[in-house]
């Protein structure tokens, strides 16, 4: 009765209007047929033309580089990768002397470089080979060396037919529509969009359930099966553009946002804020905190806009904001508007130095310190959720914002933002490690936290293990479906996508622009420690935390000169380690000891004015962060357990001399990206004794070949990849959304 009802007003207007207008399609399909040739086969090539203008975008970076190392290998690896989609007949790269330099295997033998137009931009021209019509794009890749010219060829064949099966098409539809009376199409367009209707809420109920579509079925159609198709590439997120070679930068995911994302707002939530304003005798200072969330973050802020809410830390925030508590940032040029909100020092003792910091952070750390829990802690922490995720509210100016929950400090926001912003697609991302079940299954609010993450779009980790015990967590607590083919968790109707996002930094990093030469950081670090010119410098930058092992280094440093007395006098450890959560007596007492530790070494192995650990107990800006990597001979990151650890990435970058080892801990996410580094486990400290001779004793070849690889990494995999894969996924959600919001509408 109910489809009776919805379908009844639908086929009398159908019925009514039906002949009229079949009648009217019949004299313009009449007059159409002697112009559809003409106009498929236009549509068809220019189509042709516009595949080859995106091969040739997303390799014309990568074919320059292959040129300019000389490196025919590759250069051939990427020509046959443009060369495998199924219209590109061949592909082909002509010198400055019109010689054919490669080919994919499919090239005719009688083509030559003398065929194919060659002009300052790109061209298009057709000739014929073994009787087919091919057309030839050629496009300039200039080097170094002169103009190349890369040449795509399609084979035009298939646009004679479908040129023939088109006006085949117009033709029948002509007849079918003059036989056909207007009540009878009616009828039977009635019946088509309905079972279409049912073909589309079949595939959605089959793609809500995880059922594969797998063999006949009898209540299935081809319709059925092209539908979920669709719906299962747009949840999986087959799209050509990761697979395509993006180089990723500020401007294409600006692009990225505008193409995939049009007219969409964005707004990051995060503990941290991206620039504290600070009284000081000299007024106020606008001071960047050392973190890693912040440096990967604010340069998308940068490139993609939108609002940042944030806790207001600062001595002078109040003054800094406006009267809706918002300033534009960055000071010199802003991009991007900030969100204060402000909490109390109480506020700030629960929420933040308890629940988050005592309570979550050494529980994700497999760093052996006990987690505290108290239930007054646990009510500041809702509180707080709950005022972020007001603001997300009072901020967003669209009903489906897209919003970045970032990290443990709001594990329940993401379900407080849906209640308020049904439509918001958010996306959290998670900074720290996610403990294996048992582990987690600590928490006395475990239950709570797991649905406040499930309010998300997507969660994101670090890597795919971290996400790996996230689902098992789930399992284990959490009454819901979990569907690990495709990476979801399915809570009462809403569905959380689970993805592995590496995070990384901005390249080329900011930091660098207004770097001296690195022999001129070096001589200039040296005289300021009072060290030689032949002096070995090895550094490590973090935050006083005692999951960064700094403690465990600077024994193995001590192993060292015990072991190795040649590099007393001759090697130098500075040890930069900003002060953070000084109320808390775990971080209180590693600074003590810390400082104690030091002392004893350097008592021990010291002479004069030569101390082997200089330890920098306070907050160093970029700029002399990157000032200290490019003078050091040796970066030591030896975390007892992290997400990810950007340090290890900006120490890579800050080297465009190719020079530098980099000693990183097995238990941070970089280790799997960054193979190159020496790998070593940092509670092994005659391991670390015996990577730190060696990273001293490194070749300097060795240390190019090692370094040089690893940049690349860093380059290709930067934090606009990694915030490009998230807005592609987010992407993918709303464009599901929208078919979910169609199939739902016409119930």
């Amino acid at each position: 009765m109910k489809k009776r009802s919805w379908s009844a007003p639908f086929s009398n207007r159908l019925f009514v209007y039906g002949s009229l207008a079949l009648g009217l399609l019949a004299v313009l399909i009449m007059a159409a047929v002697p112009l559809s040739g003409s106009l498929v086969e236009g549509w068809l090539q220019r189509d042709v033309e516009l595949r080859s203008r995106l091969a040739y975008t997303s390799i014309q970076g990568p074919i320059s580089r292959a040129l300019a190392d000389n490196d025919s290998q590759r250069l051939s690896s990427i020509l046959q990768g443009v060369a495998e989609d199924e219209r590109i007949l061949a592909v082909g790269l002509c010198d400055p002397n019109r010689q054919l330099l490669g080919a994919t295997r499919l090239m005719p033998p009688s083509f030559s470089c003398e065929q194919a137009a060659r002009t300052s931009s790109e061209s298009f021209s057709s000739i014929s080979e073994q009787n087919r019509r091919v057309l030839v794009g050629s496009f300039p890749v200039e080097t170094a060396n002169g103009a190349y010219y890369l040449t795509i060829l399609h084979d035009l064949t298939f646009i004679s037919a479908r040129t023939g099966q088109a006006q085949t098409l117009i033709v029948a539809t002509l007849a079918a529509a003059a036989a056909v009376v207007a009540g009878i199409a009616a009828i039977l367009a009635l019946f088509f969009f309905r079972g279409w209707m049912g073909s589309l809420r079949r595939a959605l109920a089959d793609v809500r359930a995880g059922r594969p579509m797998i063999g006949p079925r009898p209540d299935r159609t081809g319709i059925d099966r092209e539908i979920h198709k669709l719906l299962k590439d747009l949840e999986v997120g087959r799209a050509p553009t990761e697979a395509a070679q993006v180089q990723w930068t500020p401007q294409s995911l600006h692009n990225l946002l505008n193409d995939a994302l049009p007219g969409a707002e964005v707004i990051i939530v995060s503990n941290r804020e991206p620039y504290i304003h600070n009284h000081t005798d000299t007024g106020i200072a606008v001071q960047t905190p050392a973190s890693g969330l912040v440096s990967a973050l604010e340069p998308v802020m940068r490139a993609c806009g939108g609002t940042w809410i944030a806790h207001g830390s600062g001595t002078a925030d109040r003054e800094t904001v406006d009267s809706h508590d918002r300033i534009a940032v960055p000071p010199a040029s802003p991009s991007y508007r900030l969100r204060r909100v402000w909490v109390t020092e109480e506020e700030q003792d629960g929420y933040y130095y308890g629940l988050a910091n005592e309570g979550l952070w050494p529980l994700c750390h497999i760093a052996f310190v006990r987690p505290t829990f108290r239930e007054s802690d646990w009510r500041y922490y809702e509180q707080i959720n709950e005022r972020f995720a007001e603001a997300v509210a009072r901020e967003a100016q669209t009903e489906d914002p897209i919003v970045l929950v970032q990290d443990y400090h709001f594990a329940l926001a993401p379900r407080m933002i849906r209640n308020r912003l049904p439509k918001a697609t958010i996306i959290t991302f998670w900074h720290i490690p996610w403990p294996n079940a048992e582990t987690f299954g600590i928490c006395p609010w475990k239950e709570k936290i797991l649905d406040g993450l499930l309010g998300s779009s997507i969660i994101g980790f670090h890597t795919q293990f971290h996400c790996n015990n996230f689902f098992e967590t789930v399992d284990r607590f959490i009454e819901s479906r979990i569907d690990r083919e495709n990476a979801a968790v399915t809570l009462s109707g809403h569905e959380t996508k689970i993805r592995p996002y590496p995070i990384s930094i901005e390249w080329p990093p900011k930091a660098l622009e207004n770097q001296p030469p690195v022999e001129t950081c070096r001589t200039t670090v040296r005289e300021r420690f009072g060290l030689g010119a032949d002096a070995k410098i090895a550094v490590g930058i973090e935050r006083f935390d005692y999951t960064k092992g700094i403690l465990d280094r600077m024994r193995s440093i001590d192993m060292l000169l015990s072991d190795n007395p040649e590099w007393k006098g001759r090697f130098t450890f500075v040890q930069v380690a900003a002060p953070t959560r000084s109320k808390l007596a775990s971080y209180s007492s590693l600074q003590s000891e810390a400082i104690a530790l030091a002392d004893e070494i350097n008592a021990r192995h010291g002479h004069g004015i030569y101390q082997p650990i200089r330890l920098l107990i306070r907050h160093h800006e970029p700029a002399e962060v990157f000032e200290l990597f490019r003078a050091a001979d040796m970066c030591i990151v030896s975390s007892l357990h992290d997400g990810m650890n950007l340090v290890a990435k900006e120490y890579v970058a800050s080297r465009d001399d190719d020079q530098g080892v980099l000693i990183l801990s097995s238990f941070t996410g970089a280790s799997r990206e960054m193979s190159e580094a020496l790998i070593v486990n940092p509670y092994d400290g005659k391991e670390m004794a015996q990577a730190l001779d060696a990273a001293l004793r490194m070749p300097e070849q060795e240390q190019r070949e090692r370094m040089h690889l690893m940049r690349q990494q860093v380059r290709e995999q930067n934090v606009y990849r990694w915030a490009g894969r998230m807005l592609l996924d987010a992407a993918r959600i709303r464009q599901r959304r929208r078919i979910l919001d169609l199939s739902e509408g016409g119930r």
